[in-house]
């Protein structure tokens, strides 16, 4: 680590500046509605195929009796002509009848492009910035969703679906930003905040299908706002947090005084002129990157949330596939699935506010363990104990995911951060991509998908006994106050490093 240096005289941590900023005041408002409006259009562009590439039924124009007629090797031999039930649909439009691998490889396609783009973005966001990284991903998302509304050519929309996914798509450094601008203390609260996003982009997206039933228009109606995105190089600020581990300091006071009189709060000089700053210098990401990896203590923490981001995505888009369809309007019904997850979010900050992190989420992978693995064996003939187990089920995956969305960043240094987080969150999109493949376990028994998902539950939370528990310790910088999570905080008498931990005053 010779190429770190203590730039500060007086340590003052940036997390003991940012905790006398007020997260209700107008710059961190500004910063909520910003984000709230990018993790709205993560939620839409993440579902969009669920609408713009519906099933649609349709049956042989020369068939009286309405049936397909496909054969084995999915072609349409038997039929000259097709008539769907939407003419106006993308299915009708690219003539897909008995082809259902080309409908649904458009979301097969979205996952895959969504996984390998974090392994982009993430390294992105931890070399050139948070904000530059959500310009670029915002404006391309805009551009490539677009384009794809304009599509006459089957592959050309599968094309663009895979970039948009991969390179456009805000979320991964909105939320690292979102994280860093506040301090430990105001984090939980910040972000559930900024996470009911979410939830909104979900309704918003249910609710433009609804109005705009023709799958082009509906394309442009989400990805349009988009182009708003290139307005927060002027809105937004860059992460001190960040500025501070690349040696911009003064760019970073500059920020936080602004901020201070956006907030009409006075912060001393002083503090600012001290802060607590490692800077890595002429150091390539590449072996920033080799240094996190080169501890073992990050290498096991990496391939624990890994398991967690795996566990996660696969019980999460397994129970919804798996489950069985809502009576009624498809839009409201969608919109009411997305809606649950709402509740789940307030109870998870009240809960990490008042625990650590360890033992909620290990409760939440045990408990929904349990609900998943009794699933197949609940009496057929009490359906409303087999949904309300369910639902459980689902409420317990929100707590889970939640929980390790945000305990992976709290675990790794400020310069590789997003980048492993973006690392263990596309890897573990595996899950993603297997999940849709255990409806065919049901030809074994009936029951055997939702046990597979009780049983990968139970691996990930047995796996969380080999991480350190938290709650308010500072965002660590560096490798070694990454190693020290979870030890007593014990300063050194070398100015601005520690050998156990770093001291931080709440």
């Amino acid at each position: 680590m010779s190429a770190i240096k203590a730039v500060c005289d007086k340590k003052v941590d940036l997390d003991e500046v940012l905790d006398k900023y007020g997260i209700f005041k107008r710059y961190h408002v500004e910063i909520i509605m910003l984000a709230f409006f990018a993790f709205a259009t993560n939620t839409m562009y993440c579902t969009n195929y669920v609408f713009a590439a519906e099933k649609v039924s349709y049956r042989c124009k020369d068939d009286m009796k309405d049936a397909a007629f496909c054969s084995a090797s999915n072609s349409t031999h038997y039929c000259s002509e097709w008539v769907y039930d939407e003419p106006n649909s993308f299915v009708a439009y690219f003539e897909l009848a008995c082809h259902e691998w080309k409908r649904t490889l458009v979301g097969t396609v979205h996952s895959f492009g969504y996984m390998c783009g974090l392994l982009l973005v993430g390294p992105m966001s931890d070399r050139v910035g948070r904000k530059t990284a959500i310009v670029i991903t915002g404006v391309l998302g805009a551009v490539f969703g677009t384009l794809r509304s304009f599509s006459t050519w089957y592959w050309f929309y599968i094309a663009m679906e895979f970039l948009e996914a991969a390179i456009g798509d805000t979320c991964s450094p909105m939320y690292v930003l979102t994280l860093e601008i506040v301090s430990t203390k105001k984090k939980l609260v910040y972000l559930m905040i900024s996470s009911f996003g979410f939830g909104f982009g979900g309704v918003a997206g249910a609710f433009a299908a609804w109005l705009t039933p023709d799958w082009r228009w509906f394309l442009r109606a989400i990805y349009t706002p988009a182009f708003l995105f290139f307005f927060y190089k002027y809105l937004l600020d860059e992460s001190p947090r960040w500025l501070l581990t690349k040696g911009k300091k003064d760019e970073a006071v500059k920020i936080l005084q602004d901020a201070a009189k956006k907030n009409k709060i006075t912060i001393e000089k002083n503090s600012l002129d001290n802060l607590t700053c490692e800077v890595r210098e002429n150091v390539k990401f590449s072996v920033l990157l080799k240094d996190t990896f080169k501890s073992k203590t990050l290498r096991k923490r990496f391939f624990v949330c890994l398991i967690w981001w795996t566990t996660s995505t696969f019980v999460n888009y397994g129970l919804m596939i798996n489950s069985v369809s809502l009576q009624g309007n498809k839009y409201v019904n969608f919109a009411l699935t997305i809606l649950v997850d709402l509740p789940a979010t307030v109870a998870v900050t009240y809960i990490l506010i008042h625990f650590k992190r360890k033992v909620p989420l290990m409760l939440s992978f045990f408990a929904g363990a349990v609900l998943c693995m009794s699933q197949p064996f609940l009496p057929s003939n009490l359906p409303w104990l087999s949904l309300t187990v369910y639902m459980a089920g689902k409420l317990m995956c929100s707590f889970y995911f939640s929980i390790t969305y945000l305990y992976t960043l709290e675990l790794f240094p400020t310069y590789t951060r997003n980048s492993m987080h973006a690392l263990c969150s596309s890897l573990g999109r595996i899950g993603s991509i297997v999940a849709p493949q255990t409806p065919l376990l049901t030809v074994y028994y009936p029951g055997l998908p939702s046990f597979v998902f009780g049983v990968a539950a139970l691996v990930a939370g047995l796996s969380t006994f080999l991480v350190p528990d938290i709650a308010d310790d500072a965002l660590p910088d560096t490798v070694h106050q990454a190693e020290a999570l979870g030890k007593p905080k014990i300063p050194s008498k070398a100015v601005g490093t520690y050998n156990e931990g770093f001291d931080t005053q709440m």
